[in-house]
């Protein structure tokens, strides 16, 4: 498996080189995003390194991974991936996936140092550890908060609401009005001071919602925050879902630890490929992979049927 990952990073290398990410993801930042998945899982199949979960008489095998793509403006390449480890990782998610997440940033900002600008992450993450963690990789953190139990996060949430709103703007494409409200804090146990912020979406006059979020950053505009908090679902939604769609991800091929690593290796490598290629090559003709895969199966089978297609480059 290790060459396997010198592979992704020499992909992932080259695309620096090429000024693939010159000019950032999300408005000139480079934003990567953290999440975590299930793979692989299995009635029957099992290994020592297995996640089990037992409902009634029934035990389901299953390997848990953490995955870190850069997102918002394409093409969203896969960094890297880490493994949860048996006996050694929290069986409980939250514990578990924070500890695997930490292991994995670390490893990417030693591998490619300065590619990441931004790490952002849901309301798992909302807490001093992961905080101290990227000011000790040097990447700013953009945090989703929900229910905590953090002191000091309870309190500004109830602070915010007695301040004025900041800024407002409309989102014509999702057609909502935005008020984003923000205040300074700081957080058990974390040293330096952070960012609160609140947006607040209304739909049709009827419907509100809203974002919380903390982060790092004093010097991101608001409008910028809003955009990047809203990419992190690039990684549910686009990565995964591509991984799952072309590669197979959800299917159980074996249950072997150092095999695992390696087909995910070879699936992260072949999609990282095939997103650079359509979008570095064939712009805006093709935007879709499953389209790309039809075209190049239908001129394989012209290749087969006509040979006078085929050329010496020798």
């Amino acid at each position: 498996p290790i060459c396997f990952d010198d592979i992704n990073v020499g992909i992932i290398r080259k695309s620096v080189e090429n000024k693939e990410f010159r000019k950032g993801t999300v408005e000139g930042y480079r934003v990567a995003a953290i999440d975590g998945t299930k793979i692989f899982g299995s009635n029957k199949k099992s290994c020592e390194e297995c996640i089990v979960t037992v409902k009634g008489e029934k035990k389901h095998y299953s390997h848990s991974v953490v995955f870190i793509s850069t997102v918002g403006k394409k093409p969203r390449i896969v960094l890297d991936f880490e493994l949860y480890k048996a006996g050694l990782d929290s069986s409980k998610k939250a514990e578990g996936e924070l500890t695997v997440a930490k292991r994995l940033l670390d490893k990417v900002t030693r591998e490619h140092k300065n590619l990441i600008d931004i790490v952002v992450y849901d309301a798992l993450a909302c807490n001093s550890i992961w905080i101290n963690h990227c000011y000790k990789c040097k990447v700013i953190a953009v945090v989703q908060v929900k229910k905590n139990n953090v002191n000091s996060i309870k309190q500004i949430k109830i602070e915010i609401n007695n301040e004025e709103a900041k800024e407002n703007w409309c989102d014509e494409n999702k057609k909502l009005e935005i008020k984003a409200y923000e205040k300074s804090f700081y957080m058990d146990n974390v040293d330096k001071q952070l960012r609160f912020v609140k947006f607040r979406k209304k739909k049709n006059d009827k419907e509100y919602s809203q974002v919380l979020l903390i982060t790092t950053s004093f010097e991101i505009p608001l409008k910028v925050l809003y955009k990047i908090i809203s990419a992190r679902w690039d990684i549910e939604n686009s990565v995964f879902n591509n991984l799952k769609t072309y590669s197979a991800l959800d299917r159980c091929f074996i249950h072997h630890i150092n095999a695992i690593e390696a087909i995910l290796y070879l699936m992260i490598i072949a999609s990282n490929i095939m997103e650079l290629f359509i979008n570095r090559r064939l712009k805006n003709f093709i935007k879709s992979q499953k389209e790309v895969i039809r075209l190049i199966v239908k001129e394989l089978y012209l290749l087969s049927e006509n040979r006078k297609y085929i050329f010496n480059t020798t």
